[in-house]
């Protein structure tokens, strides 16, 4: 079958990849679904569909695209989440009845070199039908591609059987953060390398009785379902030895995935300082890059309201970067209101969405 790589996807995935100055180098290739073999038609064809991404058991994982109906974003069989990057990402059970299990495998563009230190990240959501939130996801690195013939859990007795150097499992718990059904939550860990690592698995290690979970509201699915997207591993550390923050695009509106407000307020909801301090670093590491911070309101209350919470919503992000050393005349800011909402402002989630704080960095003149 022929491989599909329409222009737009393909200039989206330059634009995700490619490390902006000093930023080292995302590793993981076609990290956020993008390329792809043909537009999904139905369940459990991650490998068929997606190029550079497998599964390492039986378990079918998911791909969603805007560009299918039946495996659409944002609306799809298990709820409705937009995709964080692109138009892709994909979607498997961390937890379900009879220990069964899906994995995702990323193939890395060149083996990990021994000694050095790899930031692993990757950004998660709950699907809404969805019984259960889980506590832990588990990371593996591998020498070899896996493929163990079963849809249960993949064991440390699995892989004690497997050709080729196998890191320990590692997990990343946050578990307040993994029920939310609303935005994507970026998951992030360090790892050694040993220097046999060419491939990495994402999922849940442990089976049903030693996984740590809770229970939604719902009683659906009686499983727990998460929607995954741009999945990254990158050095710790540039040619310099100085220890690099978080990749940015110039001249390019962000959003930011962890400030978030509730109705009628300015004070930002929840922990926002990972991704705060994620920024500031990078500004503290690139003196010649200024910021521009744009506040937006969701579409309840008068024009005036929005207007005004919508300047004091930037006002936050200004104060934040302003204590952690940022100089004022770097920084600008500005407030839209309701004007530009990037989701529908009839549903609680789309409202949710519109109460944002994006910004852009750009050179000095």
């Amino acid at each position: 079958m022929s491989t599909i790589r329409p222009y737009l996807n393909l200039l989206l995935l330059l634009v995700l990849c490619i490390p902006f100055l000093l930023a080292s180098q995302n590793l993981v290739v076609n990290p956020s679904f993008e390329d792809y073999r043909q537009c999904p038609v139905a369940l459990g064809n991650l490998e068929k569909d997606v190029m550079d991404w497998s599964m390492p058991s039986l378990g079918s994982t998911d791909y969603f695209n805007g560009c299918s109906i039946a495996m659409g974003t944002p609306e799809n069989f298990n709820g409705k989440q937009p995709a964080n990057f692109g138009t892709g990402y994909v979607g498997f059970y961390m937890y379900a009845p009879n220990d069964y299990r899906e994995y995702i495998q990323a193939k890395l563009s060149t083996t990990l070199t021994k000694g050095e230190h790899y930031t692993v990240s990757f950004y998660v959501s709950l699907a809404e039908r969805s019984d259960f939130a889980v506590k832990e996801f588990g990371i593996r690195f591998t020498e070899l591609p896996v493929n163990v013939a079963t849809s249960k859990v993949l064991s440390g007795l699995h892989f004690s059987k497997l050709k080729g150097e196998i890191s320990p499992a590692m997990e990343i718990s946050y578990s307040k953060y993994y029920s939310d059904e609303i935005k994507w939550v970026q998951l992030t860990t360090e790892y050694l390398a040993t220097g046999k690592e060419n491939y990495m698995i994402i999922g849940n290690f442990k089976n049903n009785k030693r996984t740590q979970k809770y229970q939604t509201k719902r009683k659906i699915t009686k499983g727990s379902y998460y929607y995954v997207d741009m999945v990254t591993v990158s050095n710790v550390k540039s040619k310099s030895g100085v220890a690099l923050g978080k990749e940015y695009e110039l001249d390019r509106v962000h959003i930011f995935k962890d400030v978030h407000f509730n109705s009628n307020k300015a004070k930002i909801r929840g922990d926002h300082k990972q991704e705060m301090e994620s920024l500031l670093s990078f500004l503290t590491a690139h003196p010649a890059i200024t910021i521009q911070i744009f506040g937006h309101t969701d579409d309840v209350g008068s024009d005036a309201f929005n207007q005004k919470l919508s300047v004091q919503r930037a006002e936050e992000v200004v104060d934040y970067l302003i204590k952690g050393g940022i100089q004022k005349s770097r920084i600008s800011l500005n407030g839209y209101g309701s004007l530009k909402p990037i989701a529908s402002n009839h549903t609680e989630k789309g409202r949710f969405l519109n109460r944002r704080v994006e910004f852009v960095l750009s050179e000095l003149e």
